[in-house]
């Protein structure tokens, strides 16, 4: 089950900002940069749902992140339906959770990765949200990036470090997208879309629409305001820890195991230098104080 229907939070009065939801799993080495990326991006609040951390990651975040600025959700479980006990997206609970509880006091929500990085083109993701208002929902491709050359972690954490990555985000064999969304519209949500309004249409970060099959078309492309960095390896030392750790639904690790070695194939087998993060990083960082 990867699909759950929704009643839309109501809208608070006085609802603004952007707020992030994400599902972790010891992720200690890295959440600490990925918090900090996103709050000096203008995050307004973060909600995480601890799936079974037992790394140090909820310490790492608590340092990071003001308390008033985060919402803490225990979320280790595996739920089966039916006769057939089919299972029920944990990842995807996580995310109706957090919509339907949170949502009605944001105008933004998005539901990412620790591996994710919303990158802003202007100062803040609200500045570059701005001249979307009109829209429910906006479409990111994923930039994926890959080792760059790291056997091991690099000091210094992981947007100055890894800054290759495959030169076509509309690649077929990597495409995905993630959605920021105006969570008083979600009537559905998946991982990797939502449906407002009982629609799956959405609006690249030019406001150029398309239907959920539509935005997979090279034209659909737009990084102009936002782009979501994906680094889906980070180093072959992290690359093995992550395959060893399985994927989110309960498939056989033989077939997890090859599909990730064939992702990392089609995004090392050309590659670019890209140092958007990078840059914007060390322009706007504001570490807590």
């Amino acid at each position: 089950m990867t699909r759950v229907v929704i009643d839309p939070p109501r809208a608070q009065d006085g609802r603004s900002g952007i707020a992030v939801v994400a599902i972790v799993k010891n992720e200690a080495r890295f959440i600490a940069e990925w918090a900090i990326f996103h709050a000096s991006a203008g995050v307004r609040h973060f909600y995480i749902y601890d799936n079974g951390c037992t790394d140090g990651t909820i310490a790492a975040l608590q340092a990071a992140l003001p308390a008033a600025q985060m919402t803490m959700i225990p979320w280790d479980q595996k739920f089966r339906l039916g006769f057939w006990e089919g299972e029920v997206h944990n990842q995807m609970l996580a995310y109706a959770h957090a919509t339907r509880n949170f949502g009605g006091a944001y105008r933004w929500m998005t539901w990412i990765d620790i591996d994710e990085f919303l990158v802003p083109k202007t100062e803040t993701l609200p500045e570059a949200l701005a001249p979307l208002e009109a829209y429910p929902m906006i479409s990111l491709p994923w930039h994926m990036f890959g080792r760059g050359g790291h056997e091991h972690a690099p000091k210094g954490g992981v947007v100055p470090n890894f800054l290759r990555r495959n030169p076509d985000p509309m690649a077929r064999s990597l495409l995905k997208f993630k959605v920021i969304c105006d969570p008083c519209q979600v009537s559905a949500c998946k991982v990797h879309w939502m449906e407002v309004g009982g629609k799956t249409d959405s609006v690249n970060d030019r406001g150029v629409p398309a239907s959920l099959k539509g935005r997979d078309a090279p034209g659909f492309y737009s990084a102009e305001r936002i782009q979501l960095n994906h680094y889906y390896t980070r180093s072959q030392e992290d690359l093995a820890r992550k395959m060893a750790r399985g994927p989110n639904l309960s498939v056989p690790t033989a077939a997890h195991e090859r599909r990730m070695k064939r992702k990392v194939a089609n995004i090392e087998a050309a590659e670019i230098e890209d140092t958007t993060a990078a840059l914007w990083w060390a322009l706007h960082r504001k570490d807590p104080a």
